[in-house]
């Protein structure tokens, strides 16, 4: 690691989607691949615990922050092996990968505009949305699209596997459970109409604007939790009428019962708190248990 980049009892808040949590005791930004690779080898290497962090989405970090070191992924290098393929490293941003895909007249990324996530955190959870086609709606998952993943194994060995072996379900994959951490992704397109995939990801970002709460305004980790089949967790929230429910600086949003919002100097315990009332709430009215889809990081 380059000592330069290393930083002292960094508040992480700003650089998560919900804007809550404490400080890392030691953060380090590693701007390309190689730098996360070397970053996270010196981690395991001195027995540091560390936290790899992206866009920051689809976590809650805790108040009290991460004991250890954090290593920011912003390695965001693009590069176009063959004219239908894209491949960026795991700390590039989907919004930016989408715009260098479309304007290039690459179809397949354009369906998951809108949706914060860096392109490590994509294949982490199989980013997926429920594309809005009327009468044929569907959900598209970004393993569809995924050709290849290159990853650092706890070894520190370096592999370069199939999208087809990355373990893809819903809000899954095999980086859940190996230690392995994505270092680029390679993702294998189609090529199609500028003009369509413009119209397409409007119509997304309409219908997503229409059911969402806007991060700008509410800022939020998206569902907070899991998908039941057949039911929807959010559905049941809203169903005990808890649109709007508040605990601090924390409510449930009146637009989506399964995303909670910050007010405003909302901590991760007004969150936690929240959580746990709808869970019981849900399970006292439905006998149904809400499992969280979010990341619970550092110390509460």
């Amino acid at each position: 690691m380059i000592a330069e980049r290393l930083r002292a009892n960094v508040p992480l808040a700003p650089f998560t989607t919900f804007k809550i949590g404490g400080p890392a005791d030691v953060l380090y930004d590693a701007t390309a691949a190689d730098d996360l690779a070397n970053a996270v080898d010196a981690a395991r290497s001195a027995g540091i615990p560390f936290f790899v962090l992206g866009l920051g989405a689809n976590i809650l970090i805790g108040d009290r922050g991460f004991r250890g070191l954090v290593i920011r992924n912003t390695a965001d290098h693009l590069q176009f092996p063959t004219p239908n393929a894209i491949r960026a490293e795991s700390g590039a941003v989907m919004a930016d990968v989408i715009r260098a895909a479309v304007t290039r007249g690459l179809s397949g990324l354009e369906h998951y505009v809108g949706i914060p996530s860096t392109v490590g955190g994509a294949v982490w959870q199989n980013l997926h949305f429920l594309a809005p086609a009327p009468g044929r709606e569907r959900t598209m998952f970004i393993e569809e699209v995924t050709a290849s993943v290159e990853l650092l194994a706890p070894s520190g060995a370096r592999l370069t596997i199939p999208g087809s072996e990355m373990q893809f379900g819903y809000d899954t994959s095999r980086l859940h459970h190996t230690g392995e951490i994505a270092l680029a992704v390679t993702f294998d397109l189609v090529k199609g109409d500028p003009s369509v995939m413009h119209r397409v990801m409007q119509e997304n970002l309409s219908w997503r604007g229409s059911r969402h709460p806007w991060l700008e305004h509410h800022p939020s980790a998206g569902s907070i939790f899991k998908k039941i089949e057949g039911v929807g967790a959010g559905r049941l929230v809203d169903q005990c009428g808890l649109k709007g429910h508040t605990i601090g600086g924390a409510q449930i949003s009146h637009m989506h019962a399964n995303i909670i919002v910050n007010l405003g100097g909302a901590t991760a315990a007004d969150v936690r708190a929240l959580i746990a009332f709808a869970q019981s709430a849900v399970f006292e009215k439905f006998a149904q248990k809400l499992e969280p889809e979010i990341g619970f990081i550092g110390e509460f």
